[in-house]
């Protein structure tokens, strides 16, 4: 019989949830802001307060504000760990970069949380400085300025050098000399960091950020002529950060220890020259989106702890053998940090498949082909089912021959599909009772799976999804103590062929399919998609005209939980204003135009007709959807036996 321990055991959870993410007796998925089982979130209830108070529709993003508080917590705690383990004679400074998520609700939660760390920021443009501004970080909190600096970015960061404790990192090597123009100008001593370029290279996705050939970062020379450049201004002192970064998402512990052992000495050099307060490692801790464990794309072979003390061993093992002093271990690891604390939920609204089809009795008149294919459908079992699999592939064939030769027509061609694709399902679903991983039989699983509309948009939820082919852990959100009986695929709203999930957690390379649940007749069914902290909310974008989710931020108690913030999600008016489409007097042209062409409209017609604009404006860009159900009696009625005549 199917527990719910089968489901986490089926769609992985615990490997790449992390201990934030179960599921209950009830067969609901569960969130445990704290990696503790008495405090936790039912999504399902969650869900029937939103839809009970009818103010927002889905999809809506779920945020935790409690997990970013965690992921800060135990990252902090594993550095902390490692340098009492190590007796490092330094300590450590956590930095989340804005570029991971700008919104302001998350940055003021990392703040808010971060704060008995002093947690800081990393900016990488004039933008993010006034925005990380705005939100006023405590003094003894770094703020890091990186990126290529214009004048008005480096006025702004020297003119408040004293207000925060602003690091100016130098990523091209001519901005020193504006550095200099401008602090002279303006009689401040600035704080500078520079970043070099290191020979080491990271894994994954991202490994052309680090290298000899990176976007960012000085050479070897032009950071010794830096240091000179400094010291014959005086300002040597002003030198306060060593900064590298070897890309993002590394997914090889191998990498990052070549990595340090290379950056540390670079620091113990340059702090025989310089007095170097910052050693900043920049990003790169992995998250595990597939549960792998493995070296991949999406996932990776280390723990947090074993990341953590192979920076700081490496450093004091490093400094020692230099004998300079150890630096404050500085990281930005922004991934790592707010990956986990939302997830978007949506419906299922529809059942795509071109094998699905209404299935009519066969007539005396009727093709051999298809009386054929109606007796493997009767006659396949386990024992013969790849026999009858490879003569329906020779009867299709021979139908469609027939049909392009104008000697059957389109009633036959629809009955001999439709024949042939229940003798595939029949033939998959024996495969797999035969554990058959030929990749014949793999191939057909795939073919024969359904493709659902989910009341979303990938683009704008999931962009890294498409763009650079990342896997979400994408799941059913309830009836997980039920055994799913079909295979599927998800596609998203968009009139684009790319909007489709297409690899989904559970392997190192990502499972083509997702195990899912038959769909009841007036009932909703909702997944989720999970670990959309990092990236997701910024790099979205406005395919179709589609926009952000409606979000809802909750916290927990014990297990108790309330929603402590909602945000409202973008309208078809506010879409339509940002692309220049002038919605002020919008509904009198479009009236106007009306007029124009149909003299005849009514009274009435025209005030339905400014109604209904008035309304479309209003409303969110998705799908305002009912309970599925739709046809699905049809599609049952398409899978029943047929009878045979041999």
């Amino acid at each position: 019989m199917w527990k719910a321990e089968d489901s986490i055991d089926l769609y992985g959870i615990e490997n790449w949830g992390n201990g934030y993410f179960s599921v209950n007796d009830k067969g609901n998925i569960v969130i445990l802001p704290n990696k503790d089982s008495y405090q936790y979130a039912d999504v399902m209830e969650l869900i029937e307060e939103i839809a009970d108070n009818k103010d927002l529709d889905f999809p809506i993003l779920l945020r935790f504000p409690q997990i970013l508080e965690d992921r800060i917590n135990e990252i902090t705690g594993s550095f902390l760990s490692a340098i009492e383990e190590f007796k490092y004679q330094g300590t450590y400074h956590p930095v989340f970069p804005m570029k991971v998520n700008q919104r302001k609700e998350v940055i003021e939660y990392i703040l808010k949380y971060g704060a008995k760390y002093n947690i800081g920021l990393e900016v990488g443009t004039k933008a993010e400085l006034l925005a990380a501004l705005s939100l006023g970080p405590p003094k003894e909190a770094l703020l890091v300025c990186n990126g290529y600096k214009d004048q008005d970015y480096l006025r702004l960061a020297l003119s408040i050098h004293n207000v925060n404790n602003i690091i100016i990192v130098v990523d091209l090597f001519e901005e020193i000399f504006d550095i200099l123009k401008y602090s002279r100008q303006m009689g401040v001593i600035p704080r500078i960091g520079m970043r070099v370029k290191l020979f080491s290279r990271g894994s994954g996705r991202w490994v052309e950020s680090g290298g000899e050939s990176a976007k960012f970062g000085l050479s070897t020379a032009e950071a010794l002529e830096l240091m000179k450049i400094l010291k014959d201004n005086n300002m040597g002192e002003s030198l306060k950060m060593i900064h590298f970064h070897i890309g993002s998402q590394i997914t090889d512990i191998r990498t990052i220890k070549n990595a340090m052992n290379e950056a540390a000495r670079i620091y113990a050099k340059a702090r025989k020259i310089s007095d170097i307060e910052y050693l900043n490692v920049g990003g790169g801790l992995s998250v595990d989106y597939n549960g792998s464990s493995t070296a991949t794309p999406s996932s990776a072979n280390y723990t947090l702890q074993e990341y953590a003390n192979d920076v700081v061993y490496t450093v004091q093992k490093i400094c020692e053998e230099e004998g300079v002093p150890c630096p404050t271990i500085v990281s930005e690891s922004g991934r790592a940090i707010a990956a986990y604390h939302s997830m978007l939920i949506f419906k299922i609204i529809g059942r795509k498949n071109a094998k699905d089809s209404f299935l009519k009795p066969p007539k005396e008149e009727d093709p051999i082909q298809i009386e054929d294919l109606c007796c493997a459908f009767k006659e396949i079992d386990i024992e013969n089912y790849k026999e009858h699999y490879h003569d329906a592939l020779q009867y299709r064939d021979e139908l469609y021959n027939a049909f392009n030769l104008g000697n059957i027509g389109l009633e036959e061609r629809a009955k001999g599909e439709t024949l042939f694709w229940m003798v595939c399902k029949k033939a998959a679903f024996y495969a797999k009772q035969a554990e058959d991983e030929s990749e014949e039989f793999l191939e057909l699983k795939k073919l024969v799976s359904q493709k659902y509309i989910g009341n979303f948009s990938l683009f704008q939820s999931v962009p890294d999804m498409w763009g650079v082919e990342q896997i979400f852990p994408t799941i059913p959100l309830h009836r997980l103590e039920e055994m799913p009986s079909e295979h599927g695929t998800i596609v998203d709203l968009t009139c684009d062929s790319d909007g489709e999930i297409k690899r989904y957690a559970g392997d190192s390379e990502g499972r083509e399919y997702l195990e899912m649940h038959t769909l009841v007749e007036d009932e909703d069914y909702y997944l989720g998609i999970f670990l959309l902290g990092a990236y997701q909310d910024t790099l979205g974008d406005f395919h179709n005209l589609l926009g952000s989710a409606h979000e809802v931020h909750i916290m927990v108690e014990g297990t108790e939980w309330w929603i402590c913030q909602k945000v409202e999600g973008d309208t078809c008016r506010k879409l339509l204003d940002f692309f220049n489409y002038e919605t002020k007097d919008y509904i009198w042209e479009i009236m106007d135009r009306c007029v124009e062409k149909k003299q005849c409209i009514d009274k009435k017609g025209l005030e339905q007709i400014e109604s209904q604009l008035n309304r479309t404006l209003k409303g969110y860009t998705y799908f305002i959807d009912k309970p599925n159900g739709d046809g699905r009696a049809r599609v049952q009625e398409a899978e029943t036996e047929p009878p045979c005549r041999r």
